[in-house]
């Protein structure tokens, strides 16, 4: 499961316009099913030299897959059919697991709240034995 789009070197994705690059990925961005689409449109842009064909996918984008996942993500790992992400809902609220399945596209914030990316870090690398959350 992956999409493809165009981003310029400061980061942002270009937009269906074909001209301006959003900072987020999103709906209104130029995105391709496969590789040579992506190629192909890429090389009729006059400033081809500046833009890149990056692969969008749940384990690397996962609030594109997720709509529902809201807040910063700090680090993600997938562990069988869930994208499980460290994440900040709100800034400064602590730090949570957002476990998000790919099945259901359902996402569910784990009660237990972290300090620091740090303090999470445990929880997270150790997730896979408590996989039944």
């Amino acid at each position: 499961m992956a999409i493809f789009a165009l981003q310029s070197p400061a980061g942002g994705f270009l937009d269906e316009d074909m001209q301006h690059f959003n900072k987020k990925f999103d709906d209104w961005c130029v995105q391709f099913d496969n590789l040579e689409d992506a190629n192909l449109i890429a090389s009729t842009l006059q400033k081809r030299e500046s833009v890149e064909i990056v692969e969008i996918t749940p384990l690397s984008y996962p609030q594109y897959f997720f709509p529902t996942l809201q807040g910063d993500i700090h680090a993600t790992r997938q562990i069988d059919d869930k994208i499980i992400c460290i994440l900040e809902p709100h800034m400064s609220s602590g730090y949570r697991l957002a476990v998000c399945d790919l099945k259901t596209k359902k996402v569910r914030i784990t009660p237990t709240r972290y300090k620091s990316v740090l303090s999470v870090e445990g929880a997270f690398a150790n997730f896979e034995e408590r996989s039944n959350i």
